[in-house]
């Protein structure tokens, strides 16, 4: 029976309580490999997983599948610790596949002895080469019916580091025409003479993802085991694992459940880790925290709020189904938290000098703004007006259409909190280029004094920064890494060709003063530019801000 409000492995959750299971045997986990930084389609996969257990009240462990020393390194490990509490989660217990080595071990001795494992010796190419087809069977091994004894003995001089990589490997014996062909006597242990991050050089030998996953879940008596799609063809053999441990095994109640949902795919984005590192390596990136990858780091450094992710995975939902997401959902969600908490701020990226002939030379005066127009308890602040301005070069056109709404000869603007400007006149260079726009002011329309003049309506405002009082800062304009929104579907498959070449373009900017109070990670609106944010690498001396996105979708119209 289907209810209302809950997505489908929710009500798989509700039908197992109605059939029986204990509420307070629900258990989650969250199982990354450590070897790459979190990106944003595992947030799908937390939230779903953590989400789970704050509405059942349910404990979620977070266990590392660390059973390939090869690609894993405790850098990870603490990155995703970080990511997951940065996005506002807590686990019950941090677990390891590694913490159950031994006891794999002794599964696996065990399923030698009632003959559902044998040591193979043929190379990994034709061990592939008998695996068949769909729709032909695969062949036996010639080392599939090796006695049991001898197959005991290989397999612990696999463990002893008597062995080499290679030269054996442990398979269960299932079936070879199975129609599942993971079915097809799967690899389960395999030689590797690597130092592990956690164990060291105890092991030489390391259990497989299906042999470790769920015993790992059957140890940990995790309820529902939720993976990705691309996982529904190993439920068989999860099954089949589950169905052969021994029946003294501490007699655990609860079999895990292994269910799957589809997986998060954002357009202009690619989530593989193996991609992912690639970028890093060939130094396409500056780094898994790249504000222009999909990483949670990554995120993070580009202004993305944890309460923005989560709304993103809410927005999404739980699917049966794969589809792309827009890009734009995950903007649209940014946007939507900061402009109920970041301060605005007055920033020019693209300075022409503006003179108000008839302002006072000698004069300054401080003039007041809300701090957040939507948060009234953000309060004002102060920002020095003067004769001398810059103004974004795009907001002055010599002579323009009617459309035009921004300055040009002869049209009155409102300079933001500010007073009504007209602009009179410009002065060019040797080349033609306009470098100053000559101005004047009408004194009494002053923002906020309540004045009818002060009331007088124009279609244009304009941002501003005095010239004298103006910071100097370093602005990083980050755009997507990608100009396809599938990236490699192209005839080389290769998505490298596919890069954004514009997607980061440094610029030098010019800010009110109040702007060098910020702290590394605090967020600002930068009135009529977009959302960013003060980078880890700022200081004192050196402002530097990461564009998080603009105040609208552009890349539609750029599209």
């Amino acid at each position: 029976m289907e209810n209302k409000g809950q997505n489908f492995i929710e009500q798989i959750i509700s039908n197992d309580i109605s059939s029986g299971l204990d509420k307070e045997s629900l258990r989650f986990r969250f199982p990354p490999e450590p070897n790459g930084y979190l990106h944003i389609g595992h947030a799908k996969a937390i939230g779903l997983n953590f989400g789970l257990g704050e509405k059942y009240g349910a404990p979620v462990f977070l266990r590392f599948d660390d059973t390939n020393p090869a690609a894993e390194d405790q850098e990870f490990v603490d990155a995703i610790k970080k990511d997951i509490n940065w996005l506002g989660y807590r686990w019950k217990q941090a677990t390891y596949s590694s913490d159950n080595f031994n006891q794999l071990f002794q599964w696996a001795l065990y399923l030698i002895s009632i003959d559902k494992a044998y040591v193979d010796s043929q190379t990994s190419e034709e061990i592939a080469s008998q695996k068949g087809t769909p729709t032909k069977a695969g062949q036996n091994s010639p080392f599939r019916n090796r006695p049991k004894e001898e197959n005991k003995s290989l397999f612990i001089k696999m463990k002893e580091g008597k062995i080499k990589e290679g030269e054996h490997v442990l398979r269960a014996k299932i079936d070879m025409s199975n129609a599942n062909m993971l079915m097809r006597d799967p690899v389960i242990y395999r030689v590797l003479n690597k130092t592990h991050h956690r164990t060291l050089d105890k092991w030489n030998i390391y259990p497989m993802y299906d042999w470790a996953h769920g015993q790992c879940d059957y140890i940990e008596q995790i309820s529902h085991s939720l993976c990705s799609l691309e996982f529904k063809p190993h439920r068989d053999l999860y099954e089949w694992f589950l169905d052969f441990l021994p029946a003294n095994s501490a007699a655990p109640k609860i079999r895990p459940k292994q269910r799957e949902f589809a997986r998060l795919n954002l357009s202009y984005t690619i989530m593989s880790k193996r991609k992912l590192s690639k970028l890093v390596e060939n130094r396409i990136v500056s780094g898994w925290d790249d504000p222009r990858m999909p990483t949670i780091s990554g995120l993070r450094r580009r202004g993305y709020t944890p309460n923005s992710i989560r709304s993103f995975i809410e927005k999404v939902g739980i699917a049966k189904r794969e589809n792309i997401i827009d890009a734009s959902l995950l903007e649209f969600c940014i946007r939507e938290d900061l402009n109920k908490i970041a301060h605005r701020k007055m920033v020019v990226l693209n300075p022409l000098k503006l003179t108000i002939i008839n302002y006072p030379d000698n004069e300054a005066e401080l003039l007041s703004t809300e701090n957040n127009p939507e948060d009234p308890s953000a309060g004002i602040r102060k920002i020095p007006f003067s004769k001398h301005l810059y103004i974004e070069q795009e907001d002055f056109k010599e002579s323009a259409n009617r459309k035009f709404f921004r300055l040009t000869i002869d049209k009155e603007v409102r300079l933001k909190s500010a007073y009504i400007i007209k602009a009179v006149d410009c002065i060019k260079d040797s080349m033609g280029n306009v470098v100053e726009v000559l101005c004047e002011y009408d004194p009494k329309s002053k923002s906020g004094t309540g004045s009818p003049e002060s009331l007088r309506k124009v279609k244009g405002t304009l941002h501003w920064v005095s010239i004298q009082e103006s910071r100097k800062i370093s602005v990083r304009l980050y755009d997507r890494l990608f100009m396809k929104e599938t990236p490699g579907i192209n005839l080389q498959g290769d998505f490298m060709q596919d890069l954004n070449p514009n997607s980061l373009t440094t610029v030098e900017a010019y800010s009110e003063p109040s702007i060098k109070e910020s702290r590394p990670g605090e967020s600002f609106q930068f009135q009529r530019k977009g959302y960013f944010i003060a980078d880890p690498e700022t200081s004192k001396e050196e402002l530097i801000f990461n564009k998080t996105v603009g105040l609208r979708d552009s890349w539609a119209k750029k599209s």
